[in-house]
């Protein structure tokens, strides 16, 4: 499994830098797609419990909302949601009346799973679309992911004190603290890196960096164990067998969710705007 997760990864990540560095439409369409697919499988997961979402809504909606964000920002938000909150009514009032047994609650999932797949998502071409942001994205996501391994590398070998038994029980405190020590020091080398290069007047730079990969390292493992306690609610192991070693889109991305957004707001925090 580890070695599938590496090659994957070594697969992966030049596509993944290249495409943050081009930006545009090129970025921004590659992450639409990517939140459709995490759509998809959701959708999948509670279909498969006997839930009934709907599809054409969760993964029209959620890449609609990345679309738009890259037209116009937050310009048209306000309209994307409110159709969609009018279109996933209609959609289950038709369900429930050609015999679907839950159809509140099948609104509540199609409208929930297109908002925080979608609109927290689409923060990932918020934060790229700022003046220098592509060294904050490249401070964000490495983060993340240095995080990630961090904790999975050291809870793995020397986890001892179960963080969340329930949500997902191979966790430790252990990982977790060297995870956020991981993502500490790889912001603050980072943001240090791309200051030398970023816009002039910018503010990424050690200190900040070194904030961004420190609040990105101690919150984000909660999109991790968040999707686990829908994971494990249902109980499946993988939203999907999209990428081997590392499950489905929506396995990958639960923890990017959170570093997109949080980066997002740190610099415009931090650089003042």
């Amino acid at each position: 499994m580890l070695r599938d997760r590496l090659a994957v990864t070594v697969l992966l990540l030049p596509v993944v830098l290249w495409g943050i560095g081009v930006g545009g439409w090129v970025y921004s369409l590659a992450i639409a797609l990517v939140l459709a697919l995490a759509a998809a499988e959701f959708a999948l997961l509670f279909r498969a419990a006997g839930q009934r979402p709907s599809m054409l809504l969760l993964v029209g909606g959620a890449a609609a909302l990345a679309v738009t964000r890259a037209l116009s920002g937050f310009a048209l938000a306000p309209g994307v949601l409110t159709a969609l909150c009018l279109l996933g009514m209609t959609w289950h009032l038709v369900d429930y009346e050609r015999g679907a047994p839950a159809s509140g609650t099948d609104f509540a999932l199609t409208l929930g799973g297109a908002l925080y797949l979608g609109w927290i998502g689409s923060f990932l071409i918020s934060l790229r679309a700022l003046p220098d942001g592509v060294w904050w994205l490249l401070t964000a996501l490495p983060s993340v992911w240095l995080a990630d391994s961090a904790a999975y590398s050291i809870g793995r070998r020397w986890g001892r004190h179960k963080m969340a038994p329930r949500l997902s029980p191979k966790k430790s405190w252990e990982g977790y603290v060297a995870g956020v020590l991981a993502g500490a020091a790889s912001g603050m080398a980072f943001g240090a890196l791309w200051g030398l290069g970023a816009a002039p007047g910018s503010t990424l730079g050690a200190w900040t960096g070194l904030l961004t990969g420190t609040v990105i390292a101690v919150l984000s493992p909660l999109g991790d164990v968040g999707i686990s306690m829908i994971k494990r609610q249902l109980r499946v192991k993988d939203s999907g067998s999209l990428l081997p070693g590392h499950g489905g889109a929506l396995d990958r991305v639960d923890s990017w969710l959170w570093a997109g957004v949080l980066g997002y707001y740190l610099a415009l925090l931090l650089s003042g705007a």
